[in-house]
């Protein structure tokens, strides 16, 4: 016998793959760190996106916030990234405490969407980019 659905009528088998939406992005930034890291982080999202897309609804909804939340990171990144460079490494002064703010915040917010996905709740990220609808 399943499990009852909660109080928010999402099933658990959709609230654990919206979950996993979230996680698998700290799953891919350590499989691919280094200069691939930030795009390792969306390719999680991206793949259950759009596997889940069609047959959940909730998948579709989350798997979309953390694919969007992920290239908005990637982009920031990239901006710091090239900040760096062109100002031939002073302008690491500036940009690599950003990094490790950027990539704190990043960490914690996932885990956060995660557990609430998990719980049947519609995280959304600040300040997120909404390119994918």
């Amino acid at each position: 016998v399943p499990p009852p659905a909660p109080s928010s009528g999402i099933p658990q088998d959709e609230r654990q793959w919206a979950m996993f939406a979230h996680l698998s992005a700290l799953l891919g930034g350590l499989l691919t760190s280094g200069w691939a890291g930030s795009v390792g982080c969306f390719i999680g999202p991206l793949i259950i996106w759009l596997v889940k897309k069609e047959t959940m609804p909730f998948v579709d909804d989350q798997g979309k916030e953390a694919l969007n939340f992920n290239i908005t990171v990637g982009i920031v990144f990239l901006c710091l990234f090239l900040l760096s460079v062109l100002t031939l490494g002073i302008g690491l002064i500036v940009t690599f405490p950003l990094m490790v703010i950027v990539g704190i915040a990043w960490l914690i917010l996932t885990i956060i969407a995660a557990v609430k996905a998990n719980d049947g709740v519609a995280y959304r990220y600040p300040l997120t980019l909404r390119l994918i609808k």
